[in-house]
């Protein structure tokens, strides 16, 4: 039996348009299909994404995967009504979080639970999904969107899932990290995806302030401050893994700042000593400190402060690392050393 011209009147009535979703999603296929790398098997739409590994390129290829959400930067995207850069927002964290390792991405999907489809929406978070991929050279495989009026209210939560691979060769690991080696910084442009919960306390509940405000030290308002879009360090990595630089361990700095992501990818014999000045701070950042009353520790520790990604190099690398990282269009420093110790940093 056919179903081409079949009503649904009675989900809808319980809340799910499943016509509206097929139209929506028709919106944006020829979006997300400008993604697609040679090893896609399949287009998208199917029960599974089908990707296949080019193996003449690798010879211990090592998968590596990862998972994550915008968390409460969606309910200042909602706040704003804007909704065109939160797509970019889970696709370079996601990227990021592996390409740390070495990783290049391959494949992203997506997941989108909602309330009640709506649009633009629906297209805008999908369009920055999809422009984040391409720019990146990584495949939407797929993806789900499901609508569950009584489970959400008007919200609603995104989640990425992201596979790369990497010659296991070529892993970095931290396990080289020795006394000597230096920390390369390089910047944020504010807050990522992270610290939100804190963020929105300060500024919303105990200041008042909208995300129309233009509180004295920004340049533009509170809002567009907060929905900067995570900053993707991707092509730094690829260009100093091309070029040879001795790239001994990479700290992708999100939740848990320095304090809690740099021992991530540390040795248990040494610690790393920070020097925050290196970098500029965001006036973001500034601001949340100085109306937060947030101690120099708890920033460092819920916040980035200015530093989205870490690398580690020997002292003789340092000149050639911040060489690629300014080629490759980031703003980088030298902003500390490791030393020994137990695993611990310090920020000074």
């Amino acid at each position: 039996m056919s179903t081409k011209g079949v009503k649904s009147d009675l989900y809808k009535a319980a809340g799910v348009d499943i016509d509206l979703a097929t139209n929506l999603l028709g919106k944006v296929k020829a979006r997300l299909g400008a993604t697609r790398r040679p090893e896609m098997l399949a287009p998208i739409g199917g029960f599974g994404g089908l990707f296949q590994i080019d193996l003449s390129k690798y010879k211990q290829p090592v998968l590596v995967s990862s998972i994550d959400g915008v968390g409460t930067k969606l309910m200042v995207a909602a706040m704003m009504n804007k909704y065109d850069t939160i797509g970019f927002d889970i696709v370079n964290h996601c990227i990021n979080d592996i390409s740390v390792q070495g990783a290049e991405p391959v494949y992203f999907m997506d997941y989108i639970g909602i309330g009640k489809l709506r649009s633009p929406l629906y297209e805008n978070v999908l369009f920055g999904i999809a422009d984040a991929c391409k720019a990146a050279g990584c495949a939407v495989l797929g993806g789900e969107t499901a609508e569950m009026p009584g489970m959400y209210g008007n919200e609603f939560d995104l989640v990425g899932v992201i596979t790369g691979v990497v010659e296991k060769d070529k892993l970095i690991t931290g396990e080289n990290i020795k006394p000597g080696h230096l920390a390369i910084g390089l910047a944020s442009n504010g807050l990522h995806t992270n610290g939100y919960s804190l963020a929105r306390k300060i500024l919303f509940e105990q200041n008042k302030y909208t995300v129309n405000s233009k509180p004295k030290g920004l340049n533009e308002s509170i809002g567009h401050a907060l929905l900067k879009p995570h900053t993707c360090y991707w092509s730094a990595i690829k260009q100093a893994m091309d070029k040879g630089l001795n790239l001994d361990g990479i700290a992708h700095i999100t939740g848990g700042g320095l304090y809690d992501n740099v021992p991530r990818v540390l040795p248990a014999n040494v610690d790393v000593v920070f020097d925050s000045s290196a970098l500029p701070m965001p006036p973001i950042f500034k601001l949340l400190v100085e109306k937060g009353n947030v101690s120099h520790e708890e920033a460092y520790r819920v916040f980035n402060m200015g530093f989205g990604m870490i690398w580690f190099v020997p002292s003789k690398e340092a000149a050639k690392a911040l060489k690629i990282c300014k080629a490759a269009g980031f703003n980088a420093a030298v902003c500390g050393e490791v030393v020994k110790g137990s695993r611990r940093v310090t920020v000074n």
